[in-house]
């Protein structure tokens, strides 16, 4: 009984890493889509690779090759599916299906939100996630195929833009960008940005920091100036613009 048991442990054990590999490899040819943009489609697929993952692993009775080959056509029925959607728009219509419009110029689709399944309670809620309070300030309203909602505000309740307040419109030279991370100088970053340690180094004396072991955090905004964060009870700073 004992050496039953055993061999069940280490076949459990064996079955278990090698489902883990082939799923991971699976999961990196099938690509970023299935994390990133999940339409009901997509979801359902994952769940159902890792149902089949979960059962070759767990359960003795599934024979390991049926479960294996089982989980490997599964990606590929889901990797054809994908490329078929890339090739036909009409195809990838039935496959993830079309947006739906449900607010068109400022009035409310009841058909539409039949046609989504979707009530009140969802669409206001959906409204609320975006910050919008009252349906009479939306434009158009589109529910988009992996659930989220795009909206268009009418003119009148639509931000001002730096253009509209002829704010500075001139496009940064780079995004914010930390140059130390935990005490360290991140040389990837000082590379690409062409900075020195001696810039560094000058940047923090001015903020009476003498040691880069006193430096926390520090990240070099798009206007030059550096925001540093010490150690001593998490302090954060800005030193001046110049470069």
């Amino acid at each position: 009984m004992e050496n039953f048991f055993e061999i069940n442990f280490w076949e459990m054990m064996l079955r278990t890493t090698i489902s883990f590999i082939v799923l991971l490899f699976l999961a990196r040819i099938l690509g970023k889509k299935q994390l990133s943009q999940l339409t009901f489609f997509n979801y359902i697929t994952g769940i159902t690779i890792g149902s089949i993952a979960a059962e070759i692993a767990s359960q003795h009775e599934t024979p390991f090759i049926d479960g294996l080959i089982s989980l490997i056509w599964w990606s590929i029925l889901t990797l054809l599916s994908s490329l078929i959607s890339l090739k036909s728009s009409k195809l990838r219509g039935i496959i993830d299906g079309d947006p739906t419009i449900v607010i068109k110029n400022g009035e409310l689709s009841v058909q539409a939100l039949k046609t989504s399944k979707l009530h009140m309670d969802d669409l206001l809620m959906l409204l609320r996630e975006k910050s919008v309070f009252s349906i009479q300030d939306v434009h158009y309203a589109i529910l988009e195929t992996n659930g989220e909602l795009s909206i268009l505000m009418k003119p009148a309740e639509q931000s001002a833009t730096k253009q509209d307040v002829k704010a500075d419109v001139s496009i940064p030279p780079h995004i914010p960008t930390e140059v130390v991370n935990d005490g360290k100088i991140v040389r990837k970053t000082m590379e690409e940005l062409k900075l020195t340690d001696e810039w560094l180094m000058k940047k923090l004396k001015k903020q009476n920091i003498q040691d880069l072991q006193d430096v926390f955090y520090a990240q070099l905004q798009p206007n030059g100036s550096l925001y540093i964060c010490t150690r001593d009870e998490n302090k954060a700073a800005n030193n001046d613009k110049t470069q």
